[in-house]
């Protein structure tokens, strides 16, 4: 690492300088009370199919998908369930099972696309709503409407992993699962990922879009799954934790590959028309990573 500052790579990669401590404040407040999706003011683009589809196209893409998804309650603890959309892939063989771990927003129509895109890929993808029972009259995401941000910071890495735990048991028990399994967060899912390759030691790999590590080393010493983590290089709050845990998971000899993708904002495969561009030349590389990464670590 080069200690006066940042390295632009030819790639188009953007390499930081290292930092001196895992501590950090909450990298998401900001995002906190953000819509899941803006109005549109002008004709939504045509789509990427190679990629998931942005927050304004996934309700349409979810209607056109020739996949089998379906809504499933996974039980829990007492009378909780895990609502979670399951989308089947078309192959004759078993599939590795792949977590999908919402935003701050809650499960959405756009965490539900990228659960399908993995599916297109051959995965069999889990979307869990991790805020079910938590919402009025028992209820998730959709009951908590306008809450739902203030709800999400009730969930602690303990809450989250034992839900994560449910369904990750729940769906490689399926005639169609495989034995492996990984998990793909965004947002405040990308630091639960991260979170969650050191809570269970079972998982095959964790892939981090815009998250944080865990900002204790014991956690970071728990990791037996490969880390993936894919960063906008005008994030400068998640950014700024990225140095830090590169030197420790590398102290620890614990797989992690940060990848940091010039211009591009917090959200960028959510919001893939965003920053003149930027985000979607984050995508376009981003998701191919993602998709590489799962096949090495997903055989």
């Amino acid at each position: 690492m080069n200690a006066l500052g940042p390295i632009l790579l030819s790639s188009g990669l953007l390499v930081l300088p290292a930092s001196s401590s895992l501590a950090q404040s909450d990298p998401h407040a900001g995002y906190a009370m953000e819509k899941p999706a803006a109005p549109a003011t002008a004709a939504v683009a045509p789509r990427n199919e190679a990629l998931p589809p942005d927050a304004e196209q996934a309700k349409g893409a979810l209607a056109a998908s020739p996949r089998h998804g379906e809504w499933v309650d996974v039980p829990f603890e007492g009378s909780v369930k895990l609502l979670t959309w399951v989308v089947y892939p078309e192959r004759k063989d078993k599939a590795p099972v792949v977590l999908v771990i919402h935003e701050i927003f809650g499960l959405t129509d756009w965490a539900r696309g990228v659960a399908d895109q993995l599916a297109k890929e051959g995965y069999l993808a889990v979307a869990p709503d991790l805020l079910s029972g938590l919402g009025p009259g028992g209820g998730g995401t959709e009951a908590l409407k306008d809450d739902v941000g203030k709800a999400i910071r009730t969930l602690t890495p303990e809450m989250v992993a034992a839900r994560l735990n449910a369904v990750r048991d729940w769906a490689l028990k399926l005639p169609a699962a495989s034995t492996k399994s990984a998990s793909v967060g965004f947002c405040w899912g990308g630091s639960q990922s991260f979170a969650y390759a050191a809570a269970q030691p079972k998982l095959d790999a964790a892939v981090v879009y815009y998250g944080t590590a865990p900002a204790d080393p014991a956690a970071l010493a728990r990791i037996a799954a490969p880390v993936l983590g894919l960063y906008g290089g005008d994030d400068a709050r998640v950014d700024a934790t990225i140095p830090a845990t590169e030197t420790e998971m590398k102290k620890l000899g614990k797989p992690y590959t940060p990848m940091v993708f010039e211009r591009a904002g917090h959200g960028f495969l959510r919001q893939q028309t965003g920053r003149d561009g930027s985000n979607m030349k984050a995508s376009e590389k981003a998701w191919p990573a993602t998709l590489a990464f799962l096949r090495a670590n997903l055989k």
